[in-house]
């Protein structure tokens, strides 16, 4: 179907609600600075806008090409890299970690205590590589502020800091023990920091260098990586922080931003910044099978296999988490290798397709891509922790609603 105002099996004036929804509720109240939606299907943009102030201080509007701390998002990249490896048969999936990392050979699993006397036990099962992909390692994440075991990680700064580097975290994760035995349960975590880190090994390069050859340059993706240049400074968006009574506070000015400085730690957890065009490429890849535009990043199976729910006998993320936090709502979704995927649209109590997978970050930024549609949606904003507001479900109900 097609018209005037039907692109694609979208409709354009649907979609507009989008605008008027972000700008009545977020942007005007003060709730969110900014707003750059994007919106394609069938291989082609259909829809995108920018609106609100990429820079509230400085009263600079939000634009296309602004850039944004995609946190979280940057972990599906880096899973598609240690892929990439995994298709060259540089590893296997049941791999013990162990086996790349030595020191890791004899885990422990916390019982009680906090740091350094924590009292623990030997891990009943090995950790293996599937194990840090669907971040059933057993490791956690500081901010999580769950346990005493998280509390050591925001003492060791493990969640990111001034000293941290990968090797760095890597030594300071060998002296801590697990939350759980490897593949017993769900915990989001530092997981893909690690899997990053297991990309520098098996690759022999440093983890920007590899993602800059085998991802970023090949889709053209020009504005992403772990460091702002000079030249991108003028487009960098300001980052804030919720504040009871829904509003916000200036969290990271861009030009003072560590994002200035060349990483030390290379996250691949949660490192990189990239724009609504560029990170459309990496997601439009994925949408058409690892291809984009002649290049592909990664094979149509491997894909099909990353994109399965990898948690034990189907089970949705309610029946394996321990924690309550994650870039996503839990029911009806289950966990691949490097994405969240749905398993259950009327469980999940939010409008899509069963299979229906991607991720998000830390300042409220979401991708994803639906299959079933050939559809990919990307969100960028700037709003620390991404459980201010339900923006994501809503969107979700916004951009379906304008299927025709």
């Amino acid at each position: 179907m097609s018209g005037p105002n039907i692109i694609a099996g979208l409709s354009l004036d649907r979609l507009e609600r989008i605008t008027r929804h972000l700008d009545e509720n977020y942007i005007q109240p003060g709730k969110l600075p900014c707003a750059v939606t994007l919106v394609a299907r069938h291989g082609k943009v259909v829809w995108t806008n920018a609106q609100g102030l990429m820079d509230v201080e400085r009263n600079k509007l939000a634009q296309r090409d602004t850039i944004f701390r995609v946190y979280s998002m940057t972990k599906p990249v880096t899973s598609i890299a240690m892929m990439q490896l995994y298709e060259q048969g540089r590893f296997l999936l049941d791999d013990p970690v162990h086996k790349y990392i030595p020191a890791w050979k004899n885990l422990q699993v916390c019982k009680s205590g906090t740091w350094p006397d924590f009292e623990t036990e030997p891990a009943a099962t090995t950790m293996t590589i599937r194990d840090l992909l669907t971040h059933m390692s057993g490791l956690t994440y500081g901010f999580l502020n769950r346990t005493n075991l998280d509390a050591a990680y925001r003492e060791l700064k493990l969640d990111g800091g001034g000293h941290l580097t990968l090797d760095r975290l890597i030594e300071r994760l060998t002296e801590l023990p697990l939350e759980f035995s490897p593949g017993t349960a769900w915990n989001y975590s530092v997981s893909t920091d690690v899997v990053g880190y297991l990309v520098q090994l098996l690759a022999d390069k440093p983890l920007d260098d590899y993602f800059h050859e085998h991802i970023f340059a090949p889709l053209g993706m020009e504005d992403t990586g772990f460091q702002v240049r000079d030249e991108q400074l003028a487009r960098f968006a300001a980052c804030y922080l919720h504040q009871p009574g829904d509003t916000m506070k200036l969290q990271d000015d861009p030009e003072r931003s560590p994002y200035r400085r060349p990483a030390n730690f290379l996250s691949g957890g949660g490192g990189l910044v990239s724009t609504v065009d560029d990170y459309h490429c990496f997601a439009q890849a994925l949408c058409q099978g690892g291809e984009f535009r002649g290049q592909r990043i990664i094979g149509r199976k491997t894909l099909e296999f990353m994109r399965r729910n990898h948690l034990p006998g189907n089970q949705d993320l309610p029946a394996m988490s321990i924690g309550a936090f994650s870039e996503t709502p839990y029911e009806g979704s289950g966990f691949g290798l490097g994405f969240s995927v749905k398993t259950d649209v009327a469980r999940s109590l939010i409008n899509g397709s069963v299979g229906e997978y991607g991720w998000g970050g830390l300042a409220s930024t979401n991708f994803f891509v639906d299959p079933e549609e050939d559809m990919v949606v990307i969100f960028m904003t700037q709003l620390m922790p991404s459980s201010s507001y339900a923006i994501r479900q809503e969107l979700r109900a916004l951009v379906y609603g304008a299927l025709v």
